[in-house]
């Protein structure tokens, strides 16, 4: 439980906008949650939704790193913490979420959904994917949840809804522990 107690601070104690966008990390990622909820995929995913972005809480300072034009590999750092935790069917999906985005960006209508700040993210996080590198993605085993989470995440940016409290995963997060 003391893990979980971890997370729930770090939600809570979380101020920051996510980079370049109008809500916080932590609204952002109860959002992405909130939207699994919605369209009623499975507990993991809910539970990926909620974690997807929990490496940026493990980044000295987000911000500094886009200023300076680097990518902190959010997605992996978060992956490598949350492994000793979860199971693959959560860590996965987050593991690989940039990687969606790259692969969706290869979609113009996708493309120009994004916002301003996640171009310049997708930019700084290598580009749109090639024909090559689209294929080996689409044969992960965990491509269709990371795409899923990824449709979740760029929605999940909105000033106008009603929020839910990181304390209403508690539970979940709890009974997904390993």
């Amino acid at each position: 439980m003391q893990t979980i107690h971890k997370i729930i601070s770090n939600f809570i104690n979380n101020k920051s906008l996510y980079i370049g966008e109008k809500v916080t990390m932590s609204e952002h990622m109860i959002q992405s949650a909130m939207l699994a909820e919605k369209a009623k995929c499975d507990d993991d995913l809910i539970c990926s939704c909620l974690l997807h972005d929990y490496g940026h809480f493990l980044l000295e300072d987000p911000d500094e790193l886009v200023k300076n034009n680097l990518d902190g590999e959010h997605e992996n750092i978060g992956y490598l913490y949350l492994k000793k935790f979860f199971s693959d069917k959560i860590v996965e999906p987050i593991k690989y979420h940039v990687l969606a985005k790259q692969y969706l960006a290869r979609d113009k209508k996708y493309f120009n959904f994004l916002s301003d700040a996640s171009k310049i993210s997708l930019e700084l996080q290598g580009g749109i994917l090639n024909d090559q590198k689209s294929k080996e993605f689409e044969n992960k085993s965990y491509f269709k949840p990371s795409i899923l989470l990824r449709k979740f995440d760029d929605a999940a940016k909105r000033t106008d809804i009603k929020m839910k409290s990181i304390h209403n995963y508690e539970k979940l997060l709890s009974s997904k522990l390993i």
